[in-house]
């Protein structure tokens, strides 16, 4: 009966793929030179156009990858694809290419066909390429559902993954059909018959169970849709069999009614399903009312609340608070109030009321006529799927409320400068009550969802909320909007209502073809139809009207505000046609929406503050709202969600994709002034930089790969990789390769660049310090160079190790130049820094009192302080001999990559290494001389002590050890290493890294093709 029963046995291990699959995964790997950590979904047959001529091979499918392989009459054809970098998706049929897949990216274009079945295999590269959009945007990994639901037989050829990703996609259905929460997990389906008691017939249709609900959908469109909290479920029996009901189940809710099921294949397993997860239901005997009184149970006192049952907001909405003094009104508008209210009663014994009422297309229609204001909060609760979230979170909106309460970020500040332009015409939020409640959700929010926190026009439509609904209602209908209902239209970058305005385009290029050409001439589609999206209207159009389109989308979904975009265009074509620029266009439209008036409203309407911007001479003719909504649904009512939705995943790679190439030029440009590389480095940097920190999703450890993308800093700076990602891009495009050693050199840069010490770097640093490398001079590469063998760069163990090189430098061809280290030819040794602040203070602290009672003398060093402290080379602190070795060594490594004047370079360094050594050991005779002279009370033994402390062969017979004492600056590397040419030409030697780029990629090719080549003798089917 459920084609994805749960029969899974306890202690049972993770599903295994059927062994043909695992040699085709086996075969990617080595084809195309894929990590075990990437898993295959699927393989097809299939052929890959290059030019007119087809290539039959094999298409491999993989989480992260397209990938295609020919091996022909004695051609190999290879190909891989990162799903992250493909920007559009389509299936076409050309003459060119019959019945074929079009997949393009930044870089070309690539057509696959001859499937066996192009629709599924099409189906299954959308939905893979739409996971590497939302981890684009996201940043979050894929992973695996080890929870999944086992089929009763084994599936050949199909993966755990493939299945895995079906499920998800029934599940994605599922949700959207009956708004449901994101959490929610479809467990089965199957066909049966529904008894409808208001039309006494049998209905046709589906039956799907889940962890939480029943839900019921017919197979004619607006026939019946019914949804049954298994919370609300109390009695689930068999009913007695008979020719005309063959198989039923009959199902009692708490509030007395009763649902009648036939034609059930699998009755008994069904009945079972339930009671199981009957069995797994919390009792929720408290009803709709439970989030108040579990408010009003809480053990805190009112007065220690942020929200407590006192709270005006608490109990009813805005509207109710301020028209409960008012004198009824016995005018016309207030009967068809009425009579709306007395439809819906009607409605509600006929069909049911709350959760599990009958929605028919009697429903729909009464939701089309305007629901009465005083059912609208529990209409829209019903209608959007919050009812049932807030149901099972009671207490949660209060609790929230107090975790928010006191905290301070950029959401809570952004927040605050918004609150008081939320319809500060309307007299419910001209004072603090409306206020109040207005901040208290959206702060509850923004807590809740930091990942979205807060976006302008979420003031706009939560305030409209509030109107209606309680504080805790609201919230939850929020909820529903933001994560449910809108998708990603409220982050920061707006990506939904992005892709909602190219779908709202292409619709307008379908129905509207001729106006469509001259509005994207005048480029106005783009600049009217984000703020229609992101406000449902509110913003654009007079309260009252604007209103009605909110009842509508919280019971059709965006589809309606699509009808009525495109209905107002039409509306208003010949005028747009008639116009010359983008600004009359815009005040064309922005003076018919003005005049949208809601005729059967019982209160005097709302002014639009726009209608007063907009206004001409002579005022346009008004227009009713239930005109314009029943107008849209003649003329576009055709639209249907799973074409909207086919729309949006069109859209969805052009915006992100869109978005993703912004970011890189605008990192580009930043990076132009920080370094010496050019635009087209730079570009292809990002992009290395940009994929070692995707695969960390991929490939590394799920959990921490959103923390390392942060989108509220630069764009340079959101991107990072870890220490092991850092390593290998390191290795592969730095100018200093160090054979064995290049590892050691990379780690240790690593640690520098990681000042924050949260073992992550970001592109910026990256780049700052590749440019070094390449385009710095010789002082700025030594200065790298010495920095990286002192701490926190070189740690204690590593320099430790050295020691045992110290004798490395008694090269006999250093001795030669013995001669310079002669007390005479070195110079005075350096103050150090605490001397030299002390002589400064000693000459010039005459008119510090004078300073000090100038404001602009503190101006001016507060200036200073903010300034970025450009570091000198008389800031690095002094080398020890134990760190020295280290970079001795560093540097012998460096050299014997060097195929040309290797040797001349290793005599140069010989000469230095020993002429610093000497350096070091005249300082130490310095320093100890100037100690022993100083310090009083001295004997003469240990005055003569230094002379005798001059290290002898003798001293240890067994490994050197370091002196404590002995230390060289960088000025003195500086100077040595200017005495030699070798070194000078080697430091000044100018390098281009797009030889390292385009080595690094010679070697991926020749990775796959070692892979391919081990794989000669399997060239049948994989």
């Amino acid at each position: 009966m459920i084609a994805e029963e749960n029969r899974a046995r306890k202690g049972e291990e993770h599903e295994q793929d059927c062994e043909k699959f695992q040699e085709a995964e086996l075969k990617m790997r080595k084809l195309f030179g894929m990590p075990e950590e990437e898993k295959l979904v699927n393989y097809y047959s299939c052929s890959c156009w290059k030019g007119r001529v087809p290539r039959q091979g094999w298409l491999y499918l993989s989480v992260n990858h397209l990938c295609f392989y020919s091996f022909l009459l004695g051609k190999e054809v290879t190909l891989v694809v990162q799903w992250t970098e493909v920007t559009q998706l389509e299936k076409n049929a050309t003459l060119l290419f019959p019945e074929s897949v079009r997949v393009t990216t930044r870089t070309g274009e690539h057509f696959f066909s001859m499937f066996l079945n192009i629709n599924d295999t099409f189906k299954l590269m959308e939905q893979l390429a739409n996971m590497a959009m939302r981890q684009l945007l996201d940043n979050r990994a894929f992973a695996a559902d080890r929870s999944l639901p086992k089929p009763r037989k084994t599936l050949k050829k199909v993966s755990v993954l493939k299945r895995d990703l079906d499920a998800r996609a029934k599940n994605e259905r599922y949700r959207s059909t009956f708004r449901l929460t994101q959490d929610e997990r479809l467990d089965g389906h199957t066909d049966c018959t529904l008894w409808a008691p208001f039309a006494k017939m049998h209905v046709a249709g589906q039956l799907f169970i889940s962890d939480n609900y029943i839900c019921f959908r017919s197979r004619e469109d607006d026939l019946c849709q019914l949804i049954i909290p298994l919370r609300e479920v109390s009695v689930v029996e068999k009913a007695d069999s008979s020719g005309v009901l063959p198989c039923p189940v009959s199902i009692s809710t708490k509030n007395k009614m009763n649902f009648l099921f036939a034609n059930l294949k699998d009755r008994e397993f069904l009945v079972q399903r339930i009671s199981d997860f009957l069995q797994r239901t919390p009792d929720s005997s408290r009803g709709d009312g439970a989030p108040l009184a579990a408010l009003a149970s809480s053990s805190a006192a009112p007065g220690e609340r942020h929200y407590h049952p006192d709270v005006p907001t608490a109990t009813r909405g805005l509207l109710q608070l301020y028209r409960k003094d008012a004198p009824e009104d016995p005018g016309p508008e207030a009967m068809k109030e009425k009579m709306k209210e007395e439809a819906w009663n009607i409605h509600f014994s006929e069909f049911g009321r709350g959760v599990c009422m009958y929605r028919t297309s009697r429903t729909r229609e009464l939701v089309l006529a305007g629901i009465p204001e005083s059912l609208r909060g529990e209409l829209w609760l019903l209608f959007s799927g919050a009812q049932n979230q807030m149901s099972m979170h009671s207490g949660y909106y209060g609790d929230l409320v107090d975790q928010a309460a006191g905290l301070s970020s950029l959401a809570t500040e952004e927040i605050e400068r918004d609150l008081h332009r939320s319809m500060p015409e309307h007299r419910a939020f001209q004072n603090e009550t409306g206020i109040a409640a207005l901040r208290r959700v959206l702060t509850a929010y923004a807590h809740r969802n930091p990942g979205i926190g807060y976006c302008q026009a979420m003031n706009i439509v939560t305030s409209v909320l509030l109107l209606y609904c309680t504080e805790e209602e609201a919230f939850w209908l929020l909820v529903a909007l933001c994560e449910r209902m809108l998708p990603d239209y409220y982050n920061t970058r707006v990506v939904g209502a992005l892709v909602d305005q190219g779908v709202f385009e292409d619709l307008t290029r379908a129905f509207l073809p001729l106006l469509y050409e001259h509005m994207q001439e005048l480029g106005v589609i783009s600049t009217i139809s984000l703020s229609w999206f992101l406000t449902l209207f509110l913003s654009v159009m007079p309260f009252d009207s604007a209103v009605l389109l909110v009842d509508c989308f919280f019971y059709e979904g965006i589809k309606v505000i699509f009808q009525v975009a495109l209905a107002v265009l039409h509306d208003n074509m010949d005028a747009l046609l008639a116009c010359s620029d983008e600004g009359e266009a815009m005040t064309v439209l922005g003076r018919y929406l003005d005049n949208v008036v809601n005729k059967q409203i019982a209160t005097p309407p709302v002014p639009h503050p726009h209608a007063l911007l907009t206004g001409g001479d002579e005022p346009p003719p008004e227009i009713d709202v239930f005109d314009l909504v029943k107008s849209s649904y003649e003329k576009f009512g055709s639209l249907r969600a799973d074409v909207i939705e086919q729309m949006r995943f069109k859209q969805r790679l052009k915006v992100i994709q869109s978005l993703e190439d912004t970011a890189k030029r605008s990192v580009v440009r930043a990076m132009m002034t920080e370094s010496a590389f050019g635009i087209d480095e730079l570009e292809e940097l990002y992009c290395l930089f940009k994929a070692q920190h995707m695969s960390s999703r991929y490939w590394g450890s799920g959990g921490s790969a959103a923390e390392r993308h942060d989108p509220s800093l630069p764009y340079l700076e959101q991107y990072r990789i870890d220490a092991v990602q850092f390593s290998q891009l390191f290795c592969a495009l730095t100018a200093w390769s160090c054979a064995g050693h290049t590892a050691t050199l990379a780690r240790r840069l690593f640690r520098t660049l990681d000042r924050d010490r949260d073992g992550l770097v970001n592109f910026k640093e990256f780049v700052t310090a590749l440019s070094g490398m390449y385009h710095g001079d010789m002082t700025d590469k030594l200065k790298m160079l010495y920095k990286l063998h002192l701490p926190p760069a070189l740690r204690p163990e590593e320099a430790e190790s050295a020691l045992e090189a110290q004798n490395l430098f008694t090269d006999p061809t250093a001795k030669e130049a013995s001669f310079l280290s002669t007390p005479d030819m070195l110079g005075p040794q350096e103050l150090t820094s605490g001397e030299e602040a002390e002589h400064e203070s000693g000459c010039g602290g005459g008119g510090g009192e004078e300073k000090k009672e100038d404001y602009r003398y503190y101006l001016r060093m507060w200036a200073k302080e903010k300034e970025p402290k450009q570091e000198s080379i008389k800031d690095l602190p002094p080398m020890n001999q134990e760190q020295f070795i280290e970079l001795c060594k560093t540097l012998y490594n460096m050299f014997s990559e060097e195929e040309r004047d290797e040797q001349q370079l290793y005599h140069a360094i010989a000469t230095v290494a020993s002429l610093l050594l000497r350096i070091g050991e005249v300082g130490k005779k310095f320093n100890n001389n100037y100690r022993a002279t100083a310090a009083s009370g001295q004997t003469e033994e240990a005055r003569r002590a230094p002379a005798d402390a001059r290290p002898r062969e003798d001293d240890a017979p067994g490994a050197p050890t370091a002196d404590a004492d002995w230390s060289i600056s960088f000025q003195q590397v500086l100077a040595s290493v200017l005495t030699e040419p070798p070194l000078v030409d080697f430091f000044e030697r100018k390098r281009d890294i797009r030889d390292k780029m385009a080595a690094r990629e010679a070697r991926r090719v020749a990775r796959r093709q070692t892979g391919s080549a081990s794989f000669d003798h399997e060239r049948g089917d994989p």
